[in-house]
């Protein structure tokens, strides 16, 4: 710019910027006094925040202690034969050991074709495969075998697979398989897939041998008495009531037989009996009233009264008649209850079949083995392999108004009574068959649930000698839960030291935290000196975890200190003063916790929280108690929650001061500015005629 030349409020040749700066500087102090106030409000906020979350960390550690979920309940199961089999535990389950044999695991129908035409085709027509109660079936139009795999595939979903293999270069073998185990699933085709499969040699005819019991009169015993079928009044089960002839056997009404059955030790293994029976209705044999069982049989012969004759005053009786049958034992004094006693009841039952073991044990049939068709007939299916010990098969027909008409019993010493079975079967649908402490059981699958409460068994394959399986406690986990809650104990409690002292040895005595952490605790450092709730609540805290918790008249476990858990757990040989037991931070002995888990780790669980009142739910203990303590201050509305909303209001108000301020300081700002302004256009001015004038003097003197 020129010389001489002045811009009032562009120029600043009187250095008036300087001045109204200078000024201004001096009116801003009350602004930067409300934004540093705003500047604490918001530190003391995160601060608190701070300490929300610290607290907050402490609580759900507390709730992992005392909840439904605490390690206490955890766990631990092991095999002495994982190979055979493995155990998953509920958090219910009982402590203990006991033995398991795996005589065999469930498995699935697998079978293989021979070698098949790598361009073999499938012909069409309608394919069904069942497995159990699962059926696949679908129209096939024709095609390549790998096409038709596919579409067997996507139809197959959880019950049935196929895959092809390769044999050679231009051979191939189909395997198809069930997915579900159990021999009630196994794999059966049907229709076009029984063709099919007949055609690849996957299956062929059943060599099935079969018995049929020997049914004569002299082959069938009567069964042994039991008390819970015999009534008074009513006829005792008797082989007499049975008659066979050919291969069918008519039980009457209170009939009834066992029979040898004949199986070997093969058939006893995988044998299957089969028969079917129907019920007629009779005439009820049940007594009437006022007769006993014996007339109602009459097995005797009762007379009538001979009678008399009456002359002019003289009576004559006639003889008794004679007969060569026995005479009625009972006289009219022991008839008499008999005929005031109420009728027998008529009986009904719908058991009729029994097997009976070599001790005389019997076992009545299950709904399972019982098939009732629209005709009326029924069919009944006995697996010998579900009953290892049978020797009889016994029959009762408890009803006094029902006859039973029974076909002779069939055994099938291989189970297979559908005439088909596999030419290369790679594995054959079967139940998992297991032995708990002596006790021979069957399941359908390898995942057992409901032989021991709360334990899943897992058979993986049989075992060569019983295996030991285990339930113990999972101390590690309950020893981490207690480590991780002293440690966040801790932290709450350091926090809790730095905001409310001005102490700086408060944070080098905390080693683990890094340079950058440190400098961060700095910047809290006794910034809620003097606070009087968290004093107060570090010394409700402290009192919490040194207390006494006696959970019943039993309990030797009552204090924190006993796991090895205080202040002053380390020891302290010299007997001299240490920091953190004034700081009133916890120490942990682990060989004293480890040595008190392994003793009695269920008075530990009720050490962190019990139930004192006996109304199932947890209302004492350390987690439970320290848990209240702390939700006091981190819930809605809580200690911490009011402090940052009381905060939070402060800085509202604050920053309405500063907006007003910063207003009144752009007004005042822009006066200053615009009155020097002027100041400088009027020195301008003045300086601009002073230079006319001194102009107009220096023309003059020069003419």
């Amino acid at each position: 710019m020129a010389d001489g030349l002045n811009i009032p409020g562009v120029s600043d040749k009187y250095k008036t910027n300087d001045l109204v700066k200078a000024l201004m500087d001096v009116e801003r102090v009350p602004l930067k006094r409300e934004e540093e106030k705003v500047e604490t409000f918001k530190n003391q906020q995160d601060a608190w925040r701070g300490m929300n979350q610290k607290m907050s960390t402490l609580r759900d550690s507390c709730k992992t202690l005392y909840s439904f979920e605490n390690p206490f309940n955890n766990k631990l199961t092991s095999s002495s034969d994982e190979a055979a089999v493995t155990v998953d535990a509920g958090r219910e389950a009982e402590y203990g050991s006991f033995k398991l044999e795996v005589i065999q695991p469930a498995a699935t129908d697998r079978f293989l074709s021979a070698d098949i035409d790598s361009d073999y085709n499938v012909k069409e027509g309608q394919y069904t495969f069942q497995v159990g109660e699962k059926t696949v079936d679908f129209k096939w139009k024709g095609g390549k075998l790998g096409d038709f795999v596919n579409a067997l595939n996507k139809r197959g979903g959880e019950t049935i697979k196929a895959s092809l293999i390769g044999v050679s270069s231009d051979k191939k073998s189909l395997l198809i398989e069930s997915l579900k185990t159990g021999e009630e699933n196994r794999l059966v085709f049907k229709n076009k897939a029984l063709d099919f499969a007949k055609e690849i040699d996957m299956i062929g005819e059943a060599k099935s041998e079969k018995k049929t019991f020997a049914v004569s009169q002299d082959k069938l015993y009567t069964p042994e008495k039991k008390v819970e079928f015999s009534q008074a009044g009513i006829p005792e089960i008797s082989r007499d009531r049975v008659t066979s002839k050919g291969n069918e056997i008519t039980v009457g009404p209170r009939g009834g037989y066992e029979i040898d059955i004949p199986a070997d030790e093969k058939s006893r293994k995988s044998g299957k009996i089969e028969f079917s029976f129907k019920e007629k209705d009779v005439r009820d044999i049940t007594p009437k009233p006022g007769k006993t069982a014996v007339a109602e049989s009459e097995d005797f012969l009762d007379l009538p009264t001979p009678g008399m004759i009456e002359y002019e005053g003289i009576t004559v009786y006639n003889n008794l008649s004679e007969s060569t049958l026995p005479p009625p034992q009972d006289t009219e004094k022991e008839r008499a209850p008999a005929e005031s006693a109420a009728a027998p009841s008529a009986i009904s039952s719908n058991r009729y079949f029994y097997i009976k073991d070599s001790r005389g044990n019997e076992t009545p049939l299950s709904d399972k083995n019982i098939r009732t068709a629209k005709s009326g007939k029924t069919t009944v299916s006995i697996n010998l392999k579900d009953y290892p010990d049978a020797r009889y098969l016994v029959v009762r027909n408890e009803k006094t108004g029902k006859e039973l008409s029974m076909t002779s019993p069939v055994l099938y010493s291989d189970s297979n009574v559908t005439g088909i079975q596999p030419k290369h079967a790679i594995s054959t649908a079967q139940d998992a068959t297991i032995k708990y402490e002596g006790i021979t059981m069957t399941r359908p699958s390898n995942d057992i649930d409901d032989v021991v409460p709360h334990l899943t068994l897992h058979i993986h394959d049989k075992t060569d000698r019983p295996a030991t399986i285990k339930i113990d406690p999972d101390t590690e986990s309950a020893k981490d839960a207690i480590i991780t809650f002293v440690g966040k104990y801790n932290q709450a409690i350091a926090e809790m030291n730095i905001l409310s002292q001005n102490k700086p040895e408060l944070i080098s005595e905390l080693d683990y935290l890094s340079s950058d952490e440190q400098d961060k605790m700095k910047e809290r450092l006794g910034m809620f000196q003097g606070e009087m709730s968290l004093t107060s609540g570090k010394s409700q805290m402290q009192q919490i975890v040194s207390g006494t918790y006696k959970y019943d008249a039993n309990s030797t476990i009552t204090l924190l200190a006993q796991l090895g858990v205080s202040t002053n757990a380390s020891g302290n040989a010299g007997g001299g003063y240490r920091p953190s037991q004034m700081r009133g931070y916890l120490e942990v002995d682990e060989k004293k916790l480890d040595a008190a888990l392994a003793e009695d780790i269920n008075q530990i669980k009720n050490l962190f929280g019990y139930d004192s009142d006996g109304d199932l739910i947890v209302d004492n203990g350390i987690g439970y108690r320290l848990d209240k303590q702390l939700t006091s201050w981190v819930q809605s509305g809580g200690v911490i929650s009011t402090k940052t909303s009381s905060l939070e209001t402060q800085i509202k108000s604050s920053n309405q001061k500063i907006t007003r301020l910063q207003t009144q300081l752009d007004r005042k700002e822009a006066e200053l500015k615009r009155k020097y302004a002027q100041m400088e256009g009027s020195l301008g001015s003045l300086e601009s005629q002073q230079n006319s004038l001194q102009n107009f003097a220096n023309q003059n003197q020069r003419k």
